[in-house]
């Protein structure tokens, strides 16, 4: 395998004009995202390469940044390409698996929006290729410890200001989906932020799953179940309740709250400005999931960037997205059962601690 950074030192003259050359695999609204933030927001990173399914639309997304980017009809060729250094990989989750095994191949770092993989089986696989390389090369897309409002609030509870934790109520809510959206895909395209997020909150894992149904919204469709309710319990006996809706109509809306021995601590709302006119006083809330989360996004990545450059990364693991998938596993399978589901987590190899 052969050193990228090394190739860049040779290739140029100034050393700290050396940047990270990246291509996007899947360039749907996150990829597109990413592209935007890797040219005009953070630093040492260029986007030379992106590959989509629709060829046309990876041209559109990438032009307005760098025109001289190279379009792939394969994100394998992307993945190969000489040029490329890492690869953020933005495409449908039931992909992520043969890219991120074949960036592993290639010895080139990764960063994988979530799921890590839609399997057990999958992420067995990208664990056991990382450490045949014998180092981390992923990172996966988990962006919510990176927000200010839940560092402040795991330092309240690592603290110990609140007791010891008892109980968590979680909220997660999107304003609408699409009909291509169905039931089990609540579970890894959202749940899965909580299942990483809570666990690194409280610092345990989880043990069972549950999953009820309430009344059905009349805005979900008939291969949507919504909304639902995921009962989780964790080794230390948290137990933790989060309502997943994603047709709620209002907004994007994540809310959070540790209920402790001594007291109760809650992720703050975004910040919005308070409106008083006609006779009333108003607050807007958010639509879009890139908006709530955007600093986030731009630190992740930031940190991604900057581990490939200097040789380590530090960001959310293939162990994190390993354990991710087990709980979904689990939680997919409580769907179907409605019956508690037991969660089965092996004990972390020592690359990843």
């Amino acid at each position: 395998m052969i050193d990228f950074i090394g190739k860049l030192k040779m290739t140029t003259k100034n050393p700290q004009e050396i940047k990270l050359r990246i291509g996007v695999i899947g360039t749907g609204a996150i990829g597109s995202d990413h592209i935007r933030r890797c040219t005009h927001t953070l630093s040492g990173a260029e986007i030379v390469a992106v590959s989509d399914v629709n060829t046309e639309n990876a041209k559109k997304a990438v032009t307005p940044y760098n025109p001289n980017a190279r379009v792939y009809e394969s994100g394998h060729d992307l993945i190969n390409a000489e040029n490329v250094d890492a690869v953020i990989i933005a495409s449908s989750g039931q992909t992520h698996a043969e890219y991120v095994l074949s960036a592993i191949k290639a010895g080139k770092y990764v960063f994988c929006e979530k799921p890590l993989a839609t399997t057990i089986e999958d992420c067995q696989n990208i664990i056991q290729a990382e450490q045949d390389q014998g180092r981390r090369l992923v990172q996966v897309g988990f962006m919510r410890p990176y927000d200010k409002g839940y560092r402040e609030l795991k330092k309240i509870i690592s603290d110990g200001i609140i007791g010891s934790p008892l109980m968590v109520h979680a909220v997660h809510r999107n304003q609408k989906v699409g009909e291509s959206y169905v039931t089990h895909m609540s579970i890894f395209e959202t749940l899965i932020h909580e299942l990483d997020v809570l666990r690194w909150l409280l610092n345990d894992d989880y043990i069972s799953a549950q999953v009820i149904f309430p009344r059905q919204t009349n805005y979900t469709h008939e291969k949507l179940r919504d909304p639902q309710i995921v009962l989780l319990e964790t080794k230390s006996g948290i137990r933790i309740d989060v309502e997943v809706f994603v047709n709620c109509q209002y907004g994007y809306d994540i809310q959070c709250s540790v209920v402790g021995e001594k007291g109760t601590a809650s992720l703050p709302d975004p910040a919005a400005v308070s409106l008083r006119l006609g006779e009333k006083l108003t607050t807007s809330i958010l639509t879009d999931w890139k908006d709530r989360f955007i600093e986030a996004y731009d630190i992740e990545i930031q940190e991604f960037i900057n581990g490939c450059l200097a040789g380590q990364l530090n960001g959310p693991s293939t162990w994190n997205g390993y354990v991710a998938a087990i709980a979904a596993v689990a939680c997919v399978k409580a769907q179907d059962t409605l019956a508690i589901e037991p969660i089965s987590i092996p004990d972390c190899p020592a690359m990843y601690k």
